[in-house]
C-alpha cells in the first residue's frame, strides 16, 4: 500500500514542509559515495568512508568485479545515557564495480587518507570492431 498525500488548495502538497526535514527522508546511502574519474588512461574511483580507519576496509577483485567493503564495530553503549537520535553509522558496508576480466591485482593500486579511499587502474582499451572483410569467390 502506497501513502499518497492530499494536494492542499494551492496545488502544492501538504506534506512537502513536513518532510524535507532530513529525519523523515527516505535512508539513502550515504555511505561509500563515490566519485569516477577518468585520467591519462586510468580510472580513478575516490570513494568516502568517513570515520573508517584503513585496516578496516577491505578491496577484493574477482571475476571481474572490485569490491570494497568496510566494516566497524559498534561503540559500547553508555548504560547511562539514552540516545535520542543516533546518525552514526556502526557495522559493514560494501560496494561493487565492474571493472572487466581482464584486470589483475597487480594493476591495482589504492591509497586511503582523510576518510577517502583513492583507487587508480588501467583503463581497458576499446575493443575495435573489425571491418567486415569479404572473401572473394572465384569463377
Amino acid at each position: 500500500m502506497m501513502l499518497v498525500p492530499r494536494k492542499n488548495y494551492n496545488g502544492f502538497d501538504i506534506f512537502d514542509d513536513v518532510f524535507a526535514d532530513p529525519f523523515f527522508g527516505e535512508k539513502e546511502n550515504k555511505i561509500m559515495r563515490t566519485d569516477l574519474k577518468e585520467k591519462d588512461g586510468k580510472y580513478l574511483l575516490e570513494i568516502d568512508v568517513p570515520g573508517y580507519d584503513k585496516e578496516d576496509i577491505k578491496i577484493e577483485l574477482h571475476e571481474g568485479y572490485l569490491t570494497i567493503s568496510a566494516e566497524k564495530n559498534e561503540e559500547k553503549e553508555d548504560k547511562h545515557a539514552k540516545y535520542l537520535k543516533r546518525e552514526r553509522f556502526s557495522g559493514m558496508c560494501s560496494r561493487s564495480y565492474y571493472v572487466g576480466n581482464n584486470l589483475r591485482e597487480e594493476d591495482i593500486k589504492a591509497n586511503f587518507k582523510n576518510g577517502i579511499l583513492t583507487i587508480e587502474f588501467p583503463k581497458e582499451p576499446e575493443k575495435q570492431i573489425e571491418e567486415k572483410k569479404y572473401i572473394p569467390i572465384g569463377e
